[in-house]
């Protein structure tokens, strides 16, 4: 029977210890497993061995470099970290009731690092005075050291108060095995309330599974977040990768813009410069026209002045009638050669004015095309930059409002972090309550004989204080 009680007290402290919590005690109170059992060590030896028992469950590697970590900065000599982690390690406790307190840790540790890295160190923050207006003076960068400390300083706390429950549950469970021992030759008498000692534990044990798979679900349900927030995190530096694409691209724009400038510059000077070259030609065609008229005047004068002389000799002729009719033929073909001459000039002369004419026309018309295709040009570049300028807007306005999700992202993990605090308390109030309802009861029925019945109210005294 006596192994029957064992096995009872075994299968309830172990369906216990299979939720995980956040542990029961802080480990600013953690008291040393061997002053425990000092109590029952000399009773021990007179009955058999007495083997402690030892919980190995609580092995998380990150949980244990990060105190260790904190342990050896304690150990240095930098005073930042001493007195960072000494506060850390004195208020674990404290850190599940208030939030306040675990964002102060952190920002203590967050500073520490700070001034350690060479930046620059946080902003002074008065004990009186919130973290929430302390948090509104972070830029991004300082935030993040900041949430990672804060995530380091719960990792601390749950690891410390994982080993103080440990070595609380290992002390009370050598404490009842001596205790068991010390009554093992009494125990049986009372082999048939046993069993039904053994229905109630199975019914215990059938809850406290139900709690495990309970606190379970909700260990899923906040791994299933920080699956979440990594995912947002992600999306966070794509659209941060993103925007500097936009920059880089924005500034490469701009220096296309400043390229199309100054070809439009030189565009403009280059058709300023035909102005001035068709002006020229202009000025020069000018030139020539008038020196043909005035060759032409010369012509004219001159034929003038052969038509005077051979009307002067004409007249003479014709006072000489006797004249030979020849000459006065020859005259006549000279006179017809000398107006097919100023015909022949007149028509080259209208021809010279009519091509200018049509050169002048070409290159004014030449010129209204380039200064209508600047213009064209001019509204596509002034529409692109427009363009460029609404999508930049609408860039900035989409970053804005992935920013304020983020924020009602944080908001809602900060809730559920609390729901999930809420939950591991009752839990723990819940698994605290049946083990004291357990061990009271056992109590009562190890000491229900008239020989153990006196000792029921010192080990009600001795397991209460205790606790």
């Amino acid at each position: 029977m006596g192994h029957r009680i064992h096995l009872i007290v075994f299968i309830l402290l172990c369906s216990s210890m299979k939720c995980k919590s956040w542990g029961w005690f802080s480990s600013s109170k953690e008291a040393p497993p061997s002053m425990e059992r000092s109590s029952y060590s000399n009773e021990g030896t007179s009955r058999g061995s007495n083997a402690e028992f030892s919980i190995e469950g609580f092995n998380d590697k990150k949980g244990m470099m990060l105190l260790d970590n904190a342990k050896n900065k304690i150990i240095g000599s930098n005073t930042c970290w001493q007195n960072a982690y000494k506060h850390l390690f004195a208020g674990c406790s404290e850190i599940l009731a208030s939030n306040e307190k675990r964002s102060r840790f952190a920002w203590y540790l967050s500073d520490c690092f700070q001034k350690d890295s060479g930046r620059h160190a946080f902003p002074q923050c008065d004990q009186k005075s919130s973290m929430a207006k302390c948090l509104k003076a972070l830029d991004d960068l300082s935030h993040k050291v900041y949430l990672e400390f804060y995530l380091e300083t719960n990792s601390i706390c749950h690891q410390l108060q994982s080993h103080a429950f440990k070595h609380e549950v290992e002390r009370l469970v050598t404490e009842l095995k001596s205790s068991s021992q010390y009554v093992e030759d009494k125990l049986d008498s009372i082999g048939e309330k046993s069993e039904n000692i053994l229905q109630g534990s199975k019914q215990i044990h059938d809850s406290v599974i139900s709690i495990d798979s309970h606190t379970q679900q909700v260990a899923l349900t906040a791994k299933k977040v920080e699956d979440h927030i990594g995912d947002v995190l992600r999306h966070s530096e794509s659209v941060y990768e993103q925007t500097t694409k936009i920059a880089v691209s924005q500034s490469q724009l701009q220096e296309g813009q400043e390229d199309m400038k100054r070809n439009l510059q030189d565009g403009v000077a280059l058709l300023k410069e035909s102005y001035n070259y068709l002006g020229k030609e202009i000025d020069k065609l000018r030139d020539e026209a008038i020196v043909i008229e005035n060759e032409v005047h010369k012509v004219g004068d001159a034929m003038s002045l052969q038509m005077s002389t051979l009307q002067s000799k004409a007249e003479d002729i014709g006072n000489m009638t006797g004249i030979s009719l020849d000459k006065q033929q020859q005259l006549l073909d000279g006179q017809s050669t000398a107006l097919k001459g100023l015909n022949s000039l007149t028509e080259y002369q209208s021809k010279a004015l009519e091509e200018s004419r049509k050169t002048l026309q070409y290159f004014a018309e030449y010129g209204h095309k380039q200064q209508q295709e600047l213009l064209q040009r001019q509204e596509q570049i002034q529409r692109l930059h427009d363009r460029l300028m609404e999508n930049s807007k609408s860039i900035l306005s989409a970053q804005e409002s992935f920013e304020s999700k983020q924020a009602t992202m944080f908001v809602a993990l900060d809730k559920l972090f609390a729901l999930q605090n809420a939950m591991l308390l009752e839990s723990r109030m819940i698994k605290a309550f049946f083990i004291y309802a357990i061990s009271v009861f056992v109590i009562f029925m190890l000491t229900s004989t008239r020989q153990t019945y006196n000792v029921r109210p010192w080990l009600y005294i001795g397991w209460f204080p205790n606790s």
